[in-house]
């Protein structure tokens, strides 16, 4: 098989792709007022046994092309924890066209079908500086993403319980990273990105009492349970930057 029919045969294997709306401008607080011309995109990936390592060497250079680029925010990779088949792409752009430009770098027109997209509002967004943090050269970081998708009517109250745990939880001292999106399609789903030092950090945060009445909101206002089943344990595999 020849390098270019396998990479036409990887890209084919991209079965999900969500554009998230992000901010810009910086505020006291370390949050961004809204800019519609961010974007964010998580993109999934289901490779093939005996392909993995081929596939993540492709996805590690896209990314590092990325984070070199200006108008990029944030660029990672990622497999999930339980089933490192499963590939994902978490970027931030500071517009469309420099996502465009730069996924072409990937994808080309090789695509059989096109990208799903979904556009999302983030929630008391973080800036720039924020999401350029990085690991300790000791820590072993975990990205956690959860995909809520709760009963309508309930979507406000699920905003007001993040709004009052959100400044606790970017305080916890293992957490590098923390933010709750709203898809703009369908209101009453949301996604959060946790990234935490380590395992035992993200273990701390499932007993730090202030996600309690998060906890209690999962267990009762949406739509299909357990909410663990919209929960993916991920572990970053590029570009594995530390301090």
């Amino acid at each position: 098989m020849t390098t270019k029919t396998f990479l036409t045969r990887l890209h084919v294997l991209i079965t999900t792709s969500l554009l998230l709306g992000s901010t810009g401008a910086m505020t006291q607080n370390g949050t961004t007022t809204p800019n519609t011309e961010e974007v964010a995109v998580l993109t999934r990936y289901e490779v093939k046994e005996g392909q993995q390592k081929t596939f993540r060497s492709v996805l590690g250079k896209y990314i590092k092309q990325a984070n070199a680029q200006t108008d990029n925010i944030m660029a990672e990779g990622y497999h999930e924890q339980e089933n490192p088949s499963i590939l994902w792409i978490i970027e931030r752009w500071s517009s469309k066209a420099a996502f465009d430009k730069n996924r072409k770098l990937l994808s080309g027109n090789k695509l059989v079908q096109p990208a799903k997209t979904i556009y999302v509002k983030d929630l008391e967004p973080l800036t720039k500086a924020a999401w350029q943090r990085k690991p300790g050269k000791d820590d072993k970081p975990i990205t956690i993403i959860l995909f809520v998708d709760s009963k309508p009517g309930t979507e406000t109250t699920f905003k007001t319980v993040y709004h009052t745990a959100m400044p606790q939880f970017r305080s916890e001292p293992g957490v590098i990273n923390y933010q709750l999106s709203q898809l703009e399609e369908d209101n009453t789903q949301f996604v959060t990105y946790e990234k935490f030092r380590n395992d035992e950090a993200f273990q701390y945060h499932l007993k730090f009492p202030p996600i309690q009445p998060v906890i209690d909101y999962l267990n009762t206002s949406i739509k299909k349970q357990p909410f663990q089943t919209g929960l993916h344990r991920l572990i970053e595999f590029a570009p594995v930057k530390r301090k």
